[in-house]
């Protein structure tokens, strides 16, 4: 399932809590793109993201970092998103 999870991209933060909860991507891109709205924020302002596990997660719940993945192992991931912006 995918998951809008609150990440502040703190390395030492392990832990990840659950925002939403989704059956595929295109209804995490949308609950994303409502998070950003209702903020009044640009979408990497919302210290949030979308990921994908097997678990069973609910709102509030935690994931651990070794519990979520970016992208479903059988999603085509868009070129930009295979190299990082640095060098």
């Amino acid at each position: 399932m995918y998951a809008l999870i609150y990440d502040d991209h703190n390395l030492d933060q392990i832990k990840k809590k659950v925002i939403s909860v989704h059956g595929t991507r295109d209804g995490s891109d949308k609950a994303l793109i409502q998070r950003q709205n209702k903020l009044g924020r640009k979408v990497y302002e919302c210290n949030t993201r979308i990921v994908w596990t097997d678990k069973a997660v609910a709102v509030d719940d935690v994931l651990e970092t070794g519990e979520f993945v970016t992208w479903h192992p059988d999603e085509d991931i868009p070129e930009g998103e295979l190299n990082s912006d640095s060098d």
